[in-house]
């Protein structure tokens, strides 16, 4: 039997599947997500084994829905059913995915979802682009509080839609991942051209 959660159950940590409330950045976020790490090196065969802390909990001064969000970088995706069973042991819900290289679980009952966590491998977009997102929004306070703007316009009009929500941000999103991709270009570009000066 898979252990439930047994800590965090205030208010502003965990939410019912499939609805969307947000509530005031919580600094209390990063050390749910350190003590989650923690846990999981107890319970798992993490050799090889990498974790990111991503999504709006890792951004500090934004709301968020008070789900900690994690990724789990493997070497191999197709060679995980070993920690996929070991996830599930140590209380993670295998749920069905639309992300092509991740697989995602869930932590918590259906009433309280506590942590979600995509295993993916280092390098894979979905590494990149979760880490880049978190990298610009903590890099760049205004373009922060737009996105805390839009994510909670978003939430009023869609309560109690998750996927409405999140589909609504991905033009966001992917804005600035191209910023950030761009940025990265510049910057290869100048040391490519600092190099050849030499």
């Amino acid at each position: 039997m898979p252990d439930e959660p047994d800590d965090h159950h205030d208010a502003t940590f965990g939410l019912a599947r499939d609805t969307v409330e947000l509530v005031p950045h919580d600094p209390a976020w990063e050390d749910a997500y350190d003590a989650e790490v923690e846990r999981l090196q107890s319970e798992l065969d993490t050799t090889g084994l990498g974790f990111e802390h991503v999504g709006s909990t890792a951004i500090p001064g934004i709301a968020a829905k008070p789900i900690v969000d994690m990724l789990l970088l493997v070497s191999d995706l197709e060679d995980t059913d070993e920690l996929a069973s070991e996830l599930d042991a140590a209380g993670y819900e295998e749920r069905p995915n639309d992300v092509p290289d991740r697989r995602f679980f869930a932590r918590g009952p259906p009433s309280n979802r506590t942590h979600y966590l995509s295993v993916t491998e280092r390098g894979s977009d979905c590494h990149r682009e979760q880490v880049a997102f978190r990298d610009a929004l903590r890099a760049d306070p205004e373009l922060a509080a737009e996105y805390d703007s839009l994510k909670h316009e978003l939430a009023d009009a869609s309560p109690d839609d998750r996927t409405t929500y999140t589909d609504a941000k991905s033009s966001f999103v992917r804005s600035v991942l191209e910023d950030a991709d761009e940025r990265r270009s510049s910057v290869r570009q100048t040391r490519s051209g600092d190099t050849e000066d030499r």
